[in-house]
């Protein structure tokens, strides 16, 4: 290893304006220089949505909230983020998301070293690295490698730094967490395993077939002698009902009952976790749940979740990966990438693991 440049003292900020699942992976970017020199002061920058991920978080010193709805971006509240960045008095900023709101607020805070890869979420050049002074390299490989080394690239690439790595770090339950999740998980039998699902991607070519849903909740049931249980934001509920509601074992609808950190609970007390595409697969992946991820339209190659005991099911589809509306999918409607995925292939993937 050799790094050229020191962090010993330094105040570092990182913006990660970013989906829920890339905050996550972005974790392991503060992870890295925290490694890489433990009194690092490291601020991390992201959404309303994502605080609780940052909070509490052993990595992370600081936390700061930018609401990035449209009704927040007034120059009023812009000056006062400027104001609140030359307090922070930073050394430097790291964007993991090349946004130009990010970029304009850390160059008229004046942080003296500003820095930004070339290209993180695709492969188009930006002209907001205009307002960075230090633009990082990305390899060419990068669209095919997890998104969390693409983060860590840019920390390596700007300390001059080989051969060190780190893996996301989520935040610290708090005791409430744990007592919500008693609360909830007492509604299972504990004589038998907990089976964590969760059915519904933010996307639709993302999400797996409910008749599959079924069949695989049955073939575990048989295994396993497992108690199931659906979690998932509170506007997946209805779509858990109908899953739910074509199921032949017990099942509970958990969507909407549970915060961010009381997932991680969550995941620390179940068996096996079978999901589609979707953040809370990076939640999970922080802790040692087994994990089984069907991908369909997404790349698993990029996205992946970064836990040794994970297996992700896909069949790669030469049109895969893409972001059109199901209407317009050549197979609709039984997209070939969801429904060439079977409850065989994603129960061999169970088994495997458990």
């Amino acid at each position: 290893m050799r790094n050229n440049v020191s962090l010993s003292g330094k105040r570092i900020l990182i913006n990660a304006l970013v989906n829920l699942g890339d905050v996550v992976l972005a974790t392991s970017a503060a992870a890295l220089l925290k490694k890489i020199c433990p009194s690092v002061h490291v601020t991390m920058m992201v959404r309303p949505f994502a605080k609780e991920i940052v909070v509490n978080n052993p990595v992370i010193d600081d936390v700061i909230i930018f609401d990035y709805r449209a009704k927040q971006k007034s120059y009023h509240v812009m000056w006062q983020m400027i104001r609140q960045l030359r307090h922070g008095k930073y050394d430097a900023c790291i964007s993991l998301d090349r946004k130009l709101r990010p970029a304009l607020l850390t160059f008229f805070a004046g942080i003296p070293e500003r820095v930004v890869p070339e290209r993180i979420f695709d492969d188009k050049p930006s002209r907001i690295v205009w307002l960075y002074n230090r633009v990082i390299p990305m390899p060419h490989i990068f669209l095919h490698r997890p998104q969390a080394e693409n983060f860590q690239t840019v920390i390596r690439g700007w300390l001059n730094t080989d051969d060190i790595h780190a893996k996301p770090v989520i935040g610290v339950p708090t005791k409430q967490n744990r007592l919500n999740v008693e609360t909830l998980m007492a509604k299972l039998d504990p004589e038998k395993k907990h089976i964590a699902l969760c059915v519904k991607g933010s996307f639709p070519l993302k999400t797996w077939p409910k008749e599959y849903f079924v069949i695989l909740m049955k073939k575990l049931q048989q295994r396993y002698d497992a108690d199931f249980f659906i979690i998932g934001a509170s506007g997946d509920r209805e779509y858990a009902d109908e899953v739910i509601s074509e199921a032949t074992v017990p099942v509970y609808n958990f969507c909407g009952d549970t915060s961010l950190m009381d997932l991680v609970e969550v995941f620390k007390q179940s068996f096996l976790f079978v999901s589609v595409d979707t953040g809370s697969l990076h939640i999970a992946a922080t802790t040692n749940v087994p994990i089984v991820a069907m991908y369909g339209c997404g790349p698993a190659t990029r996205w992946p979740p970064m836990s040794d005991k994970s297996r992700v099911v896909t069949t790669n589809e030469s049109c895969s990966p893409c972001h059109i509306h199901p209407d317009e999918c050549p197979t609709n409607p039984r997209p070939k990438c969801q429904w060439n995925i079977t409850p065989d292939m994603v129960m061999k993937a169970c088994e495997e693991l458990v």
